[in-house]
């Protein structure tokens, strides 16, 4: 059961981890924030911190996502199976609560199962591991913030 649970937390580690080393490595600027939608149809500007929300989405790139909303500030993913432990999945949910750019402006909820027969049950998970996360996004915002003010 240990050697599961560290298994899962290396996996958003090493994903979240790989994600903002893709972005960090890039030699264009990232892309335009209104690009990943921060503004709304109606040319409104989010409620949430514009840097918060592109980080949380560079970071969880790897996950599908089944609901994002940038004027709430929830980043939904559906479960994630990775091939290299098929008896497990996962789900992240990204709350952005305020449009400062700090710590408590964001809260990063992680949820496991594991499969049991034909179906999935619901299964602990390291609460490191949604600190992680949740520090990795607030690393991405940062830069994306100091990007921004060199342009």
């Amino acid at each position: 059961m240990n050697d599961e649970k560290s298994r899962l937390i290396k996996v958003l580690l090493l994903a979240g981890g790989a994600a903002i080393l893709a972005a960090c490595g890039s030699s264009s600027k990232t892309k335009d924030l209104r690009d990943v939608g921060l503004v709304t149809s109606k040319g409104q500007a989010s409620t949430v911190n514009r840097y918060l929300w592109a980080a949380s989405l560079e970071t969880l790139d790897f996950l599908p996502v089944a609901t994002a909303d940038p004027i709430s500030g929830i980043l939904l993913t559906e479960w994630y199976q990775n091939p290299e432990a098929p008896d497990e999945r996962f789900k992240v949910t990204v709350y952005i609560l305020d449009t400062a750019l700090r710590a408590d402006a964001l809260r990063v909820s992680v949820f496991r199962q594991e499969r049991e027969g034909q179906g999935w049950r619901d299964a602990g998970v390291n609460p490191a591991t949604a600190r992680e996360l949740e520090n990795a996004i607030l690393s991405r915002a940062r830069q994306l913030r100091l990007n921004q003010i060199d342009d």
